[in-house]
């Protein structure tokens, strides 16, 4: 075999190798399914929300607002992917879950649970000024191949309180703290409803590592998250994230793609990133 040749195989085998250690991690707020939506009816999204997902296949989706018929049409619409979670008002199948979607080809649970954000998280619970129950749901994961493992966690803070939110970024730090006793990495995605510049945000920048601003890349898409299904919107309104420890952040991209005729699939656009132990 010519030295070129052997060199041009090297080179290919390197970059593979590389690629196959990259994490992606999606969080995705995929809009529930309100059969009084006439105009962004869930039927007429989700198989491009399957199609998005397929395209980039993140080996983890912290989703938000997911309703129990929404989970199982992606759980069967996904063929390599498996699921954590469970509903927010019963602890079972009833209200939104904010479950983890994982890729099970590469990835195994070794543990999982979910708690609410409230002062009695082990209960199902509406927590300090909230409009409604909030959760936050995570599972300890391992690499099939490799056995390494990290931590995710995914949530959805409250739309109304103030104090909630302040209170639910402090009690998922705290879990984090309690669980993660190894300094194991970690991820916690999700739709914070929160802008970056305020409080609870940055206290959660001060204990975690902002995937955006700390992406070795230049961060690519719109500055904002949310959309509101108006295609026509400036999307400068930031409020999903990807907060991370023990991990380097390759890329940080806020996907704008959109179904045929122009509409959103969601109200919020996906968040990906790209991560490297």
């Amino acid at each position: 075999m010519a030295l070129r040749t052997i060199l041009a195989s090297i080179l290919f085998l390197t970059l593979h190798i590389a690629q196959a250690q990259d994490l992606k991690v999606m969080s995705y707020n995929i809009k529930y399914d309100n059969v009084n939506d006439t105009v962004n009816n869930w039927n007429d999204r989700k198989s491009d929300m399957v199609r998005l997902t397929k395209h980039y296949s993140p080996e983890f989706i912290g989703m938000q607002e997911v309703v129990f018929n929404q989970l199982t049409y992606l759980d069967d619409a996904l063929e390599n992917y498996n699921y954590i979670g469970v509903g927010r008002d019963d602890g079972k199948k009833k209200g939104e879950f904010s479950p983890i979607l994982f890729n099970s080809k590469k990835f195994k649970v070794l543990q999982s649970n979910t708690f609410w954000l409230s002062p009695t998280p082990d209960k199902i619970s509406v927590g300090w000024d909230a409009a409604m129950e909030r959760i936050c749901t995570y599972g300890l994961f391992e690499n099939i191949e490799n056995k390494e493992k990290l931590w995710v966690f995914n949530t959805h803070f409250d739309h109304i309180g103030t104090e909630a939110r302040e209170k639910s970024a402090a009690l998922i730090i705290e879990k984090i703290k309690e669980i993660n006793s190894d300094a194991i990495p970690v991820v916690l995605t999700g739709d914070l409803n929160l802008a970056p510049e305020t409080k609870p945000i940055q206290f959660l920048k001060k204990e975690m590592i902002d995937g955006r601003e700390a992406s070795l890349s230049t961060f690519y898409g719109p500055t904002g998250t949310f959309n509101g299904f108006d295609h026509s919107r400036i999307l400068d309104h930031r409020i999903d994230y990807i907060f991370v420890q023990g991990f380097k952040v390759q890329n940080y991209i806020h996907i704008d793609d959109r179904m045929e005729n122009n509409k959103h699939i969601s109200d919020h656009l996906p968040v990906m990133a790209i991560l490297k132990k």
